[in-house]
């Protein structure tokens, strides 16, 4: 099954909101992981592991680095997806 790109920034947002403690609406896609979430290199491959699982795609650990911004993961995951 396809994701909508709504979809999977819902999911993110759960994740996101499982790990760090954040108010789901806090997680948009212009937002920094780092800068705005104040999310570390620990955390992120915590939200990626449960984005693979969640999602059913890969996330090579060299493309998390590319991964800025929540609409990055978005994008990312949108374009994975049956790849």
């Amino acid at each position: 099954m396809a994701y909508t790109s709504q979809e999977i920034l819902e999911g993110l947002a759960e994740i996101v909101a499982e790990e760090t403690g954040l108010p789901t609406d806090a997680v948009a896609t212009e937002k920094s992981f780092t800068d705005d979430l104040d999310i570390d290199s620990l955390s992120m491959m915590t939200i990626v592991t449960h984005a693979e699982d969640k999602f059913s795609v890969r996330i090579p650990d060299d493309e998390v680095k590319n991964l800025t911004t929540v609409g990055d993961a978005v994008k990312y995951i949108e374009g994975a997806q049956g790849a």
